[in-house]
């Protein structure tokens, strides 16, 4: 019995000898190294353009923006316009010089792009042009009547000044007038206040023929009293032959 199970080990020694020889006739093969990863691309950056058309306008008007981009997904033009598309066009009327911006947004990054548009200063509101006075206007448009020596007819050219004179009356009939006879220094002073209230009347007359309501009107006499010119001389002595109007108040 002894004999059997010494033959059995050795027998079992044998084979593990075997294994162990047969192991190191065989090595392991090598571990195959890992696959590299490929790096992902960088995304691109974006890019973006943007045109005013014109860049001067006048208040009121109207400029068109146009722009395009790349890259982007996001787009935004300031001030006042907001999200756009990636390319377009649109149209603003901005109340003063604006410097627009758009700023374009992309897995890459983000750019802008501006363009300018310069809006003229309104002009001045006109200055109102400051209308005479009813004063102003009658010194320019009422002519006094002038007459010969020792006389109170109307001549024809008193007739074209009192003409004028009644046409700015009618055009303000709030206007009443004192119309004052003169007279140059030759003759009496009695005499001469008599001539200048004739010479005063013959106006007041010749206005009231031409649509001028008398009680417009009142005359006084001042001779030769108050004379327009001081002069020894026929010239100076014709200034002062006159029916002279002031405005009555």
């Amino acid at each position: 019995m002894q004999s059997v199970l010494s033959r059995r080990f050795a027998s079992l020694c044998t084979v593990l000898g075997l294994v162990v020889f047969a192991s190191a006739c065989h090595p392991k093969p090598p571990a195959t190294p890992p696959t590299p990863t490929t790096p992902q691309p960088t995304p691109a950056r974006p890019t973006v353009t943007l045109n005013a058309a014109p860049t001067s306008i006048n208040p009121g008007e109207s400029v068109t923006l146009t722009w395009s981009s790349t890259n982007a997904t996001d787009l935004d033009i300031a001030p006042g316009v907001g999200k756009v598309a990636p390319e377009g066009s649109t149209t603003t009327s901005p109340s003063s010089s604006t410097t627009f911006t758009i700023t374009a947004t992309g897995p890459g990054g983000s750019a802008t792009a501006s363009a300018s548009v310069s809006v003229s200063a309104p002009p001045p509101p006109p200055t109102p042009t400051p209308q005479p006075s009813v004063a102003e206007l009658f010194a320019q448009n009422v002519r006094d009547a002038f007459f010969e020596f020792n006389k109170s007819d109307i001549r024809p050219d008193a007739r074209d000044a009192l003409t004028k004179t009644a046409e700015f009356l009618r055009s303000y009939p709030q206007v009443r007038v004192t119309i004052e006879g003169h007279c140059d220094e030759r003759g009496s002073t009695e005499y001469n206040l008599g001539l200048g209230e004739r010479r005063a009347q013959a106006a007041k007359n010749y206005l009231i023929s031409l649509g001028i309501q008398a009680e417009r009107m009142e005359t006084v006499s001042w001779g030769k009293e108050r004379p327009f010119c001081s002069e020894h001389t026929e010239e100076c002595w014709q200034q002062n032959r006159r029916a002279h109007f002031v405005q009555a108040h």
